[in-house]
């Protein structure tokens, strides 16, 4: 169970109008992270003329990156005013990406309705992992890929999210993560071959430089001790 003082959501909803500004430190870094994750995402996935859900997508930087990409997007999100302003966005950018509120355990999408599904830093947030897992799923097409990151559970990955990025240097605002709710991979493998997934590769995702404004700059990693990417496949015949 998530500790009263963690996990806390709201932090999205907060910054709304600020989404891509780029006048807030820890939302620009959000945003730096999007071109280190698709480096290693695009090794896997030809997105373009892919049905996409992008599950969590707050004010909409992966969606648009991967409408960028040729793929027809939806995005999902419980924060309502960071969907709200991702749909203002992306009107503005004249993209065409449909936006919806709602949760990954009750995923408001008939079966087999996407070939792929992306999931970046929000994992470790929902409430019931697996039921997430088992929606995903669902909505995937037989020979569907899920994407993927999350942050490991150790006393590293601690440390570096909550000790340093939260309370030392200000990366992510107070109370972001509860680090009970963190992933080991051992255990998220598990959860996804309970599921009927087939587990594919995985890479770390860290920093990798600064940029001029003196914000991280993300990309693959070879160690998974603080936030690991991955990718799973459904298995044709085996949609649940």
């Amino acid at each position: 169970m998530a500790q009263p003082d963690r996990n806390n959501l709201q932090i999205y909803d907060n910054v709304a109008a600020d989404w891509w500004t780029g006048n807030v430190k820890w939302v620009r870094t959000l945003r730096n992270m999007v071109p280190g994750r698709l480096r290693w995402f695009d090794t896997h996935i030809d997105w373009a003329g892919k049905d996409v859900l992008d599950l969590g997508c707050a004010g909409g930087f992966m969606a648009e990156a991967l409408a960028e990409r040729g793929g027809r997007i939806t995005g999902i999100d419980p924060a309502a005013q960071a969907i709200e302003a991702a749909r203002i966005h992306a009107k503005a950018m004249a993209r065409d990406i449909r936006y919806d509120v709602g949760v990954g355990e009750k995923l408001p999408y008939p079966d087999y309705s996407f070939d792929a599904v992306v999931c970046v830093d929000v994992l470790e947030h929902v409430e019931d992992l697996e039921t997430v897992l088992a929606e995903v799923a669902r909505v995937l097409r037989p020979g569907g890929m899920f994407l993927f990151d999350t942050i490991n559970r150790n006393p590293l990955a601690k440390f570096v999210t909550i000790t340093i990025a939260e309370d030392v240097i200000g990366l992510l605002p107070k109370g972001t993560h509860d680090p009970e709710m963190f992933i080991k991979p051992a255990e998220l493998r598990d959860m996804l071959l309970r599921t009927g997934f087939e587990v594919g590769a995985q890479s770390g995702l860290g920093p990798r430089g600064l940029n001029r404004q003196l914000d991280f700059i993300f990309g693959p990693l070879p160690s998974k001790a603080i936030i690991y990417m991955g990718v799973a496949i459904l298995p044709a015949g085996l949609a649940t």
